[in-house]
């Protein structure tokens, strides 16, 4: 369904899109944020970074039905549920899951990358038996790709992760098919474009709008620091090349990642940044920015289920511009305190409406 637009780009109808890599937490905060993806998108691939970490099909079975269960009367979304690779995980469970269609891919966190990442891989040569059996099957391994190695600097380490951990990876197993999340560089977009087959990444909205300088520039300002780090301004640039350019091997995983506001701004401050509630707006501005409005829909509603060997949904939303900017609350109250929305820097006209 090709994106519908009037003559002057005020209405713009898409398939339901869906976040290809999201963190919904749990407890309060799962039930304090996870209406703002179910108002706009039909599912999400789930992020298994909890404490506990979600590694097996029994530990993902029970965080679907808390997901589940937190949703408003009425609201349709589906969870796709991810499982968190360790160096204890075994090959056997992954494929139970990965056949039952209840987990559809296996997270890599490099231990000490980012947030709850502690249980994470640090020999690779651990998970090769996972790994191999993964290939086997088609299950795809979303990556977080970044090194941990005190002696890189922080703005290399995606780029170093590419050159000594993921090439050879995909060199050694070249039927594993895997995802390069939050790509935060031209490197990483490089790497994708180079891949012939079995390799996609997804793009955030907060990396597409920002750099450094929104994080340290005038001073520190904590709600746009995440991890992968925003890089330089070239790197930005060649991020939005890459979602507007139709290919295929990118599309939308926000990365939404709320934490409480006392979390963030505090003297060794939290990594993410919340984006589910304005994520279609922000999104919309940079498309239209970037004179492709009429390939938001693949980058949201179309590359990510061909990957995944899943169909596109088959409802719609409707984006519409409007004179006056939309007014987003600042911040979302949850059972766990308050979480502040990410702030463009620039007014939102673009919103979903409801029909």
């Amino acid at each position: 369904m090709p994106a519908e637009t009037t003559s002057d780009l005020t209405r713009l109808t898409l398939r339901r899109p869906d976040d290809w890599h999201l963190h919904l937490r749990d407890g309060a905060m799962l039930r304090g944020v996870v209406d703002s993806t179910a108002r706009h998108f039909a599912r999400a691939i789930i992020m298994p970074n909890l404490v506990p970490p979600v590694v097996t099909a029994q530990d993902a079975n029970a965080y679907k039905k808390r997901i589940l269960d937190a949703l408003p009367a009425g609201r349709r979304f589906e969870p796709l549920m991810t499982l968190y690779l360790t160096e204890g995980t075994q090959a056997e469970d992954v494929a139970a899951a990965h056949d039952s269609g209840l987990a559809k891919a296996v997270k890599l966190y490099p231990a000490g990358a980012t947030t709850n990442s502690q249980s994470g891989v640090r020999d690779l040569e651990k998970v090769t038996g996972v790994l191999e059996r993964m290939a086997e099957i088609g299950m795809p391994l979303c990556v977080h790709g970044e090194v941990t190695d005190p002696a890189i600097d922080i703005f290399d380490r995606e780029a170093v992760f590419i050159e000594t951990v993921l090439d050879p990876l995909r060199r050694r197993l070249p039927e594993l098919r895997i995802v390069m999340e939050h790509v935060t560089t031209r490197n990483g977009v490089d790497y994708v474009r180079g891949a012939q087959r079995n390799l996609a990444a997804t793009l955030t909205v907060h990396h597409l709008i920002i750099n450094r300088n929104a994080i340290l520039a005038g001073g520190i300002r904590p709600h746009y620091y995440c991890l992968p780090v925003a890089k330089r301004e070239e790197h930005r640039l060649a991020l939005r090349a890459a979602a507007v350019s139709g290919d295929p091997r990118f599309f939308l995983g926000t990365d939404s990642a709320p934490h409480v506001d006392p979390l963030k701004e505090c003297a060794c401050g939290c990594a993410g940044c919340f984006t589910a509630a304005n994520a279609m707006g922000c999104l919309a501005h940079v498309f239209e920015q970037e004179g492709a409005l009429d390939r938001l829909e693949a980058f949201v509603s179309l590359n990510g289920p061909a990957f995944y060997g899943l169909p596109a949904n088959e409802e719609t939303i409707t984006l519409v511009r409007r004179e006056t900017p939309t007014r987003f609350p600042a911040k979302l109250e949850t059972g766990d305190g308050p979480v502040t929305l990410f702030d463009p820097m620039f007014p939102i006209h673009w919103d979903v409406v409801e029909e």
